[in-house]
Parts: C-alpha cells; structure tokens; sequence
C-alpha cells in the first residue's frame, strides 16, 4: 500500500469550508473542515489541490490525476457527491466523503455509485490517517474483483466466439472440432494474435458471405 507521502489527495469542497474563512452559521461543518485538514496534514498526505464541485471538475481531475478524492462536504453533500462521482467514472479512484449531513438515508445509493468511505461527524484529526487507509485498501481490493471479473467476462465472451468459430469451419470445411481449433491455434500463432481475435474474423468473413 502506498505511504501517505506517496498519495497524491485533492480535496474537494465548497468555499463556504475554507479554514480561514470564519462563518458562524455553519461553524461545527467549518470546525470539521480544519481537523480534516490538520488529520492530513499530521499524516503526512500531500494535498496537491483544493478544488469546488463545479462543472470545471472532471476536467481540473483529468489533468492532476490524483490517487485519492476527500469530498469535504457541508451538510447538503448530495449535489457535490454526484459531480465527483461523475468527474471520475472514466478513471476510478477512491472517493472518500466527510460530512456533518445526519440524514444517512442516501448513504447506500452513495456507496453504490462509487465512494469508498462515508464518514459522518465527530471525526478527529488523529483517525483521519486510519479512515484513508481502510478506504484505499476497500477500494484496491474492489478494484482487484472488479478486474478479476471483467477478466473472467472477457474469457467467456472469448470461448464463445471461438465455439462459433470452430462450428463455421466445421461446417464449411467438413472437418472435425479438434481440427477446426487446430487450425484457428495456427493462424493466430503465424499472424501474431489471439486465438479469440481469428476466430472473431472468421465469423466476419462468415457473417459476410452468407
């Protein structure tokens, strides 16, 4: 598991959660902002960025690329989880939400759509660390399935297009399954690819003719 200094985190948050900006209507959530904050910086994170939740989003973390989210949120939390969510469905990082929003009623649909960790209220700054560090290893863990499964797909898909395959030259060729995989094995060892990529071509070509 990378070390905190190695963990490059953007912190995204409404202005309203700057530190230094005193708001006394809202000072337990500014409270939380600056013992998350301190809970980073005590841990050794590197912070490289602390960007609002507008429409500018995907793009700013398209281009810093950072290994984690913090969302540092005020108590309305849904608007700013759906932008972060959406900014990193094309390259999945975890996404770690704090909050002082109570209502947990869209605590599942959250975790759903890809935040890794929820953390409502009264967190001090010395639990920050083990909170990122359950959550990076939840999410190398998922992402690990995630893969595994997608693998898993892919070898299924492959083994059907290849039965397909061998069905279309046994047929046409009048020979029997062992030959007919032989001979997909062949061609993509001569020409450089997969046996799943020619037996795909054969079923162009098949596709085309008939």
């Amino acid at each position: 598991m990378p070390t905190p200094a190695l963990l490059r985190i953007v912190i995204v948050a409404p202005d309203s959660l700057a530190p230094d900006v005193p708001d006394p209507a809202s000072e337990t959530e500014v409270r939380r902002s600056r013992w998350l904050r301190i809970g980073l910086l005590e841990g050794g994170y590197n912070i490289v960025a602390v960007l609002p939740a507008d429409v500018f989003l995907p793009e700013r973390l398209a281009q810093i690329g950072p290994d984690m989210i913090i969302v540092d949120a005020e108590s309305q939390a849904r608007d700013t989880l759906e932008h972060v969510v959406m900014a990193t469905r094309d390259a999945r990082r975890p996404i770690v939400l704090f909050t002082e929003d109570n209502d947990t009623s869209h605590v599942q649909q959250a975790i759903a759509s890809g935040v890794t960790a929820y953390v409502v209220a009264g967190l001090a700054p010395d639990r920050v660390k083990p909170v990122l560090e359950v959550a990076l290893a939840r999410f190398q863990h998922e992402e690990a399935m995630r893969q595994e499964l997608a693998a898993a797909r892919t070898e299924l898909s492959g083994r059907k297009v290849i039965d397909r395959a061998k069905g279309i030259l046994m047929r046409s060729q009048g020979i029997a399954e062992d030959e007919a995989y032989a001979r997909l094995r062949k061609t993509a060892m001569d020409k450089g690819l997969k046996v799943a990529e020619v037996a795909q071509r054969v079923i162009d070509v098949a596709d085309l003719l008939a």
